[in-house]
């Protein structure tokens, strides 16, 4: 039987400070319900990680936010998803839009086989900037924000693919940043990174959060204990336990919640 999903450290969340609210949202793929009933508050400017065994919905759930999974063949959605108060389920709502607004960094980074300068420019061109000194200015601030910058200034009209992988992985976190979202979703975007790559891509998430909403997946519990502000844990697809990431982890509310974080499965 699973424990009743515990929210009251986020309860305090005022309308002001949500930047996403999920309301009883329930995600089916063909006749099988992969997520049952997920309700939370995302606050705004800050970092929430998805945590929980493999198979347990956090992805799933993760792309419901910037309705990625409607790319899925049979697969339908029940429920809300309000950015900034916005329903982004309802009849009509512009996708475009609302990938500008929710921007996506992978598991495994996917540079387009173009430059350094038109892989962080691509999303700027296609939302209509058109003046090549404001491209400039996109695509250096961009660079800047993802710590990259320095690393890549002289070569921004080398292939995206000459760059390592840590590079790469932040060279799409540019990417996104390139179209002025408001949210980041991130899905395990160190998990194919060697130990130093993982650090930079960490700290660029703690400076990310000063201006951006972070909403990460990963399997690695010290990495969530490290970078986030709340910490959500999914079994089954259901949200067993959602609060303070030091609470969850110091003091969880849920014995599945418990037996996940001290080893006892997953």
């Amino acid at each position: 039987m699973l424990a009743t999903m515990e929210i009251s450290e986020t309860s305090h969340l005022t309308q002001s400070t949500v930047e996403v609210s999920v309301k009883d949202l329930r995600f089916f793929y063909g006749a099988s319900e992969a997520l049952h009933g997920i309700n939370m508050d995302i606050p705004e400017r800050q970092v929430t990680a998805l945590i929980g065994p493999s198979g347990c919905g956090k992805s799933t759930f993760l792309r419901t936010l910037n309705r990625m999974n409607d790319l899925i063949e049979n697969s339908r959605v029940q429920g809300e998803v309000l950015v900034r108060g916005e329903n982004i389920y309802a009849p009509g709502f512009d996708l475009v839009e609302l990938r500008r607004r929710v921007g996506m960094v992978f598991q495994r980074s996917n540079p387009f086989p173009k430059s350094i300068y038109e892989n962080v420019g691509y999303g700027p061109r296609i939302h209509g900037v058109r003046d090549r000194s404001k491209l400039d200015e996109i695509v250096e601030q961009s660079l800047r924000k993802a710590a990259l910058w320095d690393e890549v200034k002289d070569r921004l009209g080398q292939s995206a693919l000459s760059l390592s992988g840590g590079q790469q992985q932040r060279l799409c976190i540019a990417r996104a940043l390139a179209v002025d979202p408001q949210v980041i979703l991130m899905d395990e975007p160190a998990s194919a990174l060697d130990p130093r790559s993982t650090s930079a891509v960490e700290d660029l998430i703690l400076e990310l959060r000063t201006n951006y909403t972070i909403v990460i997946v990963t399997h690695n519990m010290q990495q969530a204990s490290r970078v986030s502000d709340f910490t959500a844990f999914f079994y089954e697809g259901h949200l067993i336990e959602l609060g303070k990431t030091a609470d969850v982890f110091t003091c969880p509310h849920e014995k599945q919640t418990e037996d996940y974080i001290t080893g006892r499965f997953g």
